[in-house]
């Protein structure tokens, strides 16, 4: 069986969604969600890391991070996934229930059924890359080895 995520608000793996409301504490700041702190990372060291940390909502978080006006830095093609890996590990230890969803999923694979990005998701017609589904089953290794 494959498991499929895209919403945060549908269950039971609605928590694996990036924009899903489970915040956590990261490099000394609270981050509300796993979507602002991935998108803040793209301007770390400059005023843009806070305006993205405390947008509103993860939809703006996003929006924000998406700008090209803003100074993307320099690694982060290189440093993308890393990032990602590790905002995630923290959400999944901080909220010990989420954890227990994901480690539940046994050793299915995981999907962000999300079919406008080919990227971090399936893409429209499953060709896509699923890194955001690749990298929850490494995190998912992760808590079943801590």
């Amino acid at each position: 069986m494959t498991i499929y995520f895209y919403n945060e608000s549908e269950q039971p793996y609605g928590g694996f969604s990036n924009f899903s409301p489970h915040g956590f504490e990261l490099d000394g700041l609270w981050w509300p969600t796993s979507e602002h702190y991935f998108q803040a990372q793209k301007f770390v060291g400059t005023h843009h890391t806070e305006e993205i940390r405390i947008a509103k909502t993860p939809a703006d978080a996003a929006r924000m991070g998406r700008e090209r006006s803003r100074p993307l830095r320099q690694d982060w093609e290189e440093v993308k996934e890393e990032v990602m890996e590790r905002g995630l590990l923290c959400k999944f230890q901080t909220h010990p229930e989420l954890g227990q969803i994901l480690l539940s999923t046994g050793d299915e694979l995981i999907v962000e059924n999300a079919p406008q990005d080919y990227y971090w998701g399936c893409g429209e017609d499953g060709s896509g890359k699923n890194r955001l589904g690749e990298i929850l089953m490494k995190v998912r290794t992760r808590l079943r080895n801590s």
